[in-house]
């Protein structure tokens, strides 16, 4: 009996808390979005116009003015606008700093080929005999690679927030290949390590508690193919 109430236990957070984070997520966007609503005047907002707001219309609008924004730039002329105002940042001690580091870090992670947070590997960090997971980010060029030769750079989040965390540079020798991908690694750094990769090696009842969501959603599934 207790087993069974376990069980049942673990299934239900796994439908509820899910459920309740994405709301949350989705609710906190659509609040910050709707934000942008307040360009349009006030006559012709939906509140006005309709008589009651519209969730998501300030997502949706957020959306255009990005794409837009992205149409003017990627042409000759909105090229040469916007190198015109990195030139006027770059006189600005603390805007310079803040445009270029948040502009680096968006290229590196979104627009460049290399292999930043696509590789997971195991460290022995913070001293020796004990082991940390890691995210390789690039390899240490320029001064950094003169002074650590074939060396990595490597971010060590921390659990179970993996926002936060460590950049440590580590040589390539030291730096343990993990098969794990990058959203089996983070899975395991989020669940405090009670998740990890392969069914097998997971706790019983989360396992019996993940088997049967899975069937939930299949017998759905089925039932809506039919």
């Amino acid at each position: 009996m207790k087993t069974v109430i376990r069980k049942y236990i673990f299934t239900g957070l796994l439908v509820l808390v899910p459920l309740f984070l994405t709301g949350w997520v989705l609710l906190t966007l659509f609040r910050w979005t709707d934000r942008v609503l307040g360009l349009i005047p006030r006559a012709y907002r939906p509140e006005e116009l309709l008589g009651f707001p519209i969730p998501g219309l300030g997502l949706i609008l957020t959306i255009a003015i990005i794409f837009v924004i992205g149409g003017l730039v990627a042409n000759v002329i909105g090229r040469r606008l916007v190198a015109t105002g990195e030139k006027l940042l770059e006189k600005i001690p603390f805007l310079r700093w803040f445009y270029f580091s948040s502009k680096q870090i968006i290229e590196a992670v979104f627009i460049t080929s290399q292999d930043s947070f696509r590789r997971a590997v195991l460290l022995e960090y913070p001293r020796h005999g004990i082991y940390s997971i890691g995210f390789v980010t690039g390899e240490s060029l320029g001064q950094l690679g003169e002074s650590v030769p074939d060396s990595l750079t490597v971010f060590v989040p921390t659990t179970p927030n993996p926002t936060s965390g460590y950049l440590i540079v580590v040589p390539k020798t030291q730096a343990i290949p993990l098969k794990w991908s990058v959203d089996e690694a983070f899975r395991f750094i989020i669940s405090a390590g009670v998740i990890m990769p392969g069914d097998e090696q997971m706790i019983p009842e989360l396992k019996e508690a993940l088997e049967m969501s899975a069937g939930t959603r299949d017998d759905k599934n089925h039932g809506e193919n039919i």
